[in-house]
């Protein structure tokens, strides 16, 4: 049985469609698992000042992730390896050594320049806790979770090796150990080292993400070692080709700060309502957005290295109908289910129900972009797989900045205009909760990833004219068969409510799923009738098994 693992492991997936939904079967897996983490903190310790110190302690570490930790991510290493293997195995061995080297060296300045000044950031970012006698725990917290970033850069270099050979089971894996880890540290840690403890799973979870591949990587032999001097060419070329993609990402790394920054001025435990309901909706767009991405990412740019336009658009036209098709319904169906879909993921222990009906309305307001989430992600693959890193620059760093100010009026707005504030909280069901004022951040959020949409397909459309076409005609199907879904759903909860114990989580997981399953039926019957090319193409390929595909041979060129 171990050898059957280690075969499944190695196995080469090709085509988009089985590495997307491959990709997206270990997504659901590690959701899964993120879930089971967030029910455990949230029966722990509610929407709490605690938890609002866990998720606070994350910012620095993050940031220097999508910073320092970009040198080698995935996106940016993948075309120079590409270019590498074509010259020879050899090349490749060096330009890895070259990037592991400069990499450990930097990572280990940046990491003791970040545990020394983590006290002065930390203030700033978080004054209110900087007064409180418990920012000592989230010092020591955040300085325990700057090993994390280092673990998770080591990863994606060797997470580009593993993806260039189309080893996909194995990058699948690795945010399914991740979240073992973090669990781990909740359960077992927590109660012997306090929030330490919590910290100290979290960069298990990480060690383990990049541990999983070193078998392959080795069986390659192409596991980095120190190599010096340092090739500074190979150095000079990635920092221009992924200084860009750095502050594309960074940008909105930065704008999430900025809103748990305003979250932290709010009612206790806004921190954690923030964080819980983006958590959930990141369900959707790691198992979609994500999976379609990475799995399009390494064809798009062979195909377009090679001067082949029309496959290129026809890789993106596939990409993003399906990126709708799953997307659209499934944000349908998390707004009308929402307080089904918390109550039963984080309703126990001590989040009450006012915290629940409060993450709802998050909830809601952050899954109106989620095709824009899942579709922006994708053309920012497409661009980086073109060598165009300042596009999405600019555009990114736009969204950010609407993100931040957006939301800074909203909720100057908000606490200013009675009618506004009333028409919110009666539309979303939280009329009489303190502390709804925090539903203007996944509110401002949502409306700068909207934006960030349409200059992103805009942008895309103005060298691609063919792109937009068939697209749209997905686009008008999906939210047919959405809209009505969605309608069909909301009569079921009614229907469905005299039949089960809503006050029981047996019985609100029963009404919320009756309900969708009905919902869902009759949106694959509308498609159906509507004559969906995506829903032909999703059946012929859940029909294919994935898990017994040949292994193929790597091309020549990767030799």
């Amino acid at each position: 049985m171990v050898k059957r693992f280690f075969n499944l492991l190695n196995k080469e997936i090709v085509g988009l469609h089985q590495a997307a939904y491959l990709l997206g079967f270990f997504a659901i897996c590690s959701q899964v698992l993120a879930l089971i983490r967030d029910r455990i903190l949230a029966a722990q310790f509610g929407a709490s000042n605690t938890l609002d110190l866990y998720y606070s302690a994350f910012r620095i570490p993050d940031i220097l992730f999508v910073t320092v930790a970009s040198i080698v991510s995935v996106s940016v290493l993948i075309p120079f390896l590409v270019e590498r293997f074509e010259k020879g195995e050899g090349e490749a061995k060096e330009f890895i050594d070259t990037v592991f080297s400069f990499f450990f060296l930097f990572m280990f300045s940046v990491g003791v320049v970040a545990y020394i000044t983590t006290p002065y950031f930390m203030s700033v970012l978080f004054p209110l806790f900087a007064k409180s006698d418990s920012f000592p725990e989230l010092i020591k917290l955040t300085r325990i979770l700057l090993l994390s970033p280092v673990f998770l850069g080591f990863s994606n270099l060797l997470a580009s090796i593993t993806q260039i050979n189309r080893r996909f089971f194995i990058y699948a894996i690795s945010p399914v150990v991740y979240n073992l880890g973090i669990i781990f540290g909740i359960v077992f840690l927590y109660p012997i080292f306090g929030l330490s403890g919590l910290g100290f799973g979290v960069v298990i979870g990480a060690f383990l993400h990049f541990a999983i591949q070193i078998p392959f990587i080795v069986s390659q032999k192409m596991f980095p070692v120190f190599r010096f001097p340092i090739k500074l060419s190979f150095i000079k070329s990635i920092v221009f080709t992924s200084l860009p993609r750095t502050i594309t990402v960074s940008s909105n790394e930065l704008a999430e700060l900025f809103l748990i920054s305003f979250a932290s001025f709010f009612t206790v435990g806004s921190i954690s309502v923030f964080n819980f309901s983006f958590n959930l909706q990141s369900v959707p767009f790691s198992i979609i957005g994500v999976s379609y991405s990475l799995a399009a990412f390494p064809t798009l740019t062979k195909l377009f290295s090679n001067g082949d336009r029309g496959e290129f658009v026809e890789q993106m036209i596939n990409s993003s109908r399906h990126i709708i098709f799953w997307s659209i319904p499934i944000s349908v169906l998390f707004v009308v289910l929402r307080a089904q879909i918390v109550r039963t993921v984080l309703g126990v222990g001590r989040f009450n129900w006012d915290d629940t009906r409060l993450t709802a309305a998050a909830l809601a307001l952050f899954t109106m972009s989620l095709v824009a989430q899942n579709l922006v992600t994708l053309f920012v693959r497409s661009y980086y797989s073109q060598g165009k890193t300042k596009t999405p620059l600019f555009m990114n760093m736009l969204s950010a900045g609407l993100i931040v100010i957006g939301s800074f009026y909203l909720v100057q707005f908000f606490n200013h205009s009675l009618f506004f504030r009333t028409f919110i909280e009666s539309m979303l069901k939280v009329n009489g909760i303190p502390g709804t004022v925090v539903l203007m951040l996944p509110l401002g959020y949502s409306i700068g990833v909207i934006v960030n949409l349409i200059i992103h397909w805009w942008g895309f459309s103005l060298h691609f004219p063919n792109f937009s076409r068939p697209v749209k005609r997905t686009l008008f199907e999906t939210v047919s068969a959405s809209t009505i879904m969605g309608y069909v759903t909301y009569k079921m909860l009614g229907i469905f409510d005299g039949l089960f114990d809503i006050n029981t989580l047996l019985g609100i997981f029963s009404q919320g799923l009756f309900s969708g399953l009905v919902g869902i039926v009759v949106a694959v019957g509308v498609l159906y009738l509507l004559g969906s090319r995506e829903l032909s193409e999703v059946w012929v390929t859940l029909h294919k098994k994935i898990w017994k595909a040949k292994v193929i041979a790597p091309d020549a060129d990767l030799q």
